[in-house]
């Protein structure tokens, strides 16, 4: 199993931090990024193989990668997404698609929050897809909600749905076992090719509806914060002081 990083975001709610860095790596604390955060966690669960999907601004996280390997202990490599501008991240999960297949800790790159999300994952693991799930926060409207059947199955991931129906948050953070893979790879691509704008919470919903299995892990009264905005921002700053 590996680390997996989706950091190919541009994050243009956060300008002007990211004029010229992917949303990932936006400081957080003094100069600890979003990405430093990540790989801190998973490197802390012994995930030291990681893959980055990597697209706006590239480079700037290709200038880092020996000095994140050093930092962390762990190795990197960088998977080019060249539709990252263009199209959603349903693609850049499916570019992974090779890396993930023997299994993989999913973080997206925009998302702070303890290692104890990672650890509730590794400690719940089953033959498919589970998803870290706040069951605590409010919901409102924005946020990537889920509905699940009575035997914990998905059967609804969408912010398109009332707050008061739904289970819990996604966070960001999905365990894929090898038995899930190749199912999900497959459910990906039918999704971006149906409409390259989707996410890849679509490709669970697609891949829950081919009769695979997709449930959930209850993160607890955990601090996390989506880093969308300059509000977002000042959360994650806050949140990283106790990371």
């Amino acid at each position: 199993m590996i680390g997996m990083v989706l950091a190919a975001g541009a994050g243009r709610r956060l300008r002007p931090y990211t004029d010229t860095l992917p949303k990932a790596l936006v400081p957080v604390d003094g100069e600890t990024t979003i990405l430093d955060i990540a790989l801190r966690n998973l490197a802390e669960v012994d995930l030291t193989d990681v893959a980055i999907v990597v697209g706006y601004a590239a480079e700037a996280v290709e200038e880092r990668q020996a000095a994140l390997e050093d930092t962390y202990g762990v190795n990197l490599t960088l998977v080019h997404n060249d539709k990252a501008e263009e199209w959603n991240n349903a693609y850049s999960l499916w570019l992974a698609r090779d890396h993930f297949k023997a299994g993989a800790l999913l973080v997206n790159g925009d998302t702070v929050h303890p290692v104890s999300v990672e650890r509730t994952l590794l400690s719940q693991r089953g033959p498919g897809v589970l998803l870290a799930v706040d069951t605590v926060k409010k919901l409102a409207d924005e946020e990537m909600k889920v509905i699940l059947d009575e035997t914990g199955q998905l059967t609804r991931i969408t912010k398109l749905m009332d707050p008061a129906e739904a289970h819990g948050e996604y966070i960001g953070a999905t365990l894929i076992e090898p038995e899930a893979a190749g199912p999900l790879a497959e459910a990906l691509e039918a999704t971006w090719r149906r409409d390259p704008n989707l996410y890849y919470e679509d490709g669970y919903q697609e891949l829950a509806e081919r009769g695979g299995e997709v449930k959930t892990a209850a993160i607890g009264d955990v601090d996390w914060v989506e880093v969308d905005n300059h509000d977002d921002l000042r959360r994650a700053r806050e949140i990283a002081c106790h990371c």
